[in-house]
């Protein structure tokens, strides 16, 4: 690799599934209220640490300039953000100093956070690392490295939503190990968390692959499929077409406005439980 939110409906948050529902849903509620109450920041900080899925533009800074195709709920979450975040963490919380770099492992953000939390003092994080290291880290370094970046923030008064790779190419099931290794640190460590793997499969089960045939002949660049993940099988897709479009037709064609889509409804829901939550 080079360069480089339906109040939750889409976004998995660990806690709250299945037959654990609400009581787990509860758990990581008073979790990160117990976290946040130690936070010394600046309110509406949120970072966002990552590989070449995060620094890109394409993710998340888009959305400050507004969003289309959004449900009532995502409508609101929407508001809810852009009313209570920072401005300058849409777009300019980007790059190694903000904690987000392309061709990065976990292993990188492990010898950076606290240099990292230092400086930004972020009142939420983000994490999501996991697609360089499919190739580089055995899953129980990973694990345990991702274990203790998230500790460190915890630490820090800093709320984390931890969140799954996209798939990968040739890489499904491996990409599942890391997810299923992420969604279990989540319960353990009672932090909600974005299943951005399971939402492709989802959306798309059969053909969210950009290097499939049938996606070889679509005019533009890689990122141009209108599909899930790019045509070089490692980059969510950013169709032209899609662009500030969130309507449920987007979110099966466009893999960074679907990421940053979850990333809102997320955010939305740390904002609502958590962090005003405490304000009541």
């Amino acid at each position: 690799m080079t360069k480089t939110i339906m109040v939750s409906a889409a976004v998995v948050l660990m806690c709250c599934m299945g037959a654990r529902g609400a009581r787990q849903e509860q758990e990581w509620v008073q979790a990160m209220r117990t976290v946040h109450a130690k936070f010394t920041g600046k309110p509406g900080t949120f970072a966002q640490f990552g590989d070449s899925i995060t620094v890109s533009m394409a993710y998340w800074a888009g959305l400050r300039w507004g969003a289309k195709g959004l449900n009532a709920q995502a409508q609101k979450a929407y508001e809810l953000v852009k009313g209570y975040m920072l401005q300058d963490c849409w777009d300019k919380w980007k790059g190694g100093d903000y904690g987000s770099e392309g061709s990065m492992t976990i292993r990188w953000a492990h010898e950076n956070v606290d240099p990292w939390l230092k400086s930004l003092n972020p009142e939420v994080v983000l994490i999501m690392f996991g697609t360089n290291d499919l190739n580089q880290l055995k899953l129980d370094e990973y694990q345990q490295k991702t274990r203790q970046v998230v500790q460190k923030c915890l630490n820090n008064g800093t709320v984390v939503i931890l969140s799954t790779i996209p798939p990968r190419s040739g890489q499904l099931d491996k990409c599942r190990q890391f997810a299923e290794a992420v969604r279990k640190l989540a319960t353990d460590m009672k932090v909600p968390v974005v299943d951005y793997l399971e939402e492709v499969l989802k959306r798309r089960p059969d053909d969210w692959d950009g290097t499939m045939p049938r996606f070889k002949d679509v005019p533009g660049d890689e990122y141009q499929v209108p599909t899930l993940i790019s045509r070089d099988g490692v980059h969510p897709s950013n169709p032209k077409q899609y662009s500030g479009d969130y309507s449920q037709e987007a979110l099966r064609c466009s893999g960074f406005g679907l990421r940053s889509y979850l990333t809102l409804t997320a955010y939305a829901d740390v904002i609502n439980e958590v962090l005003k939550g405490q304000q009541e």
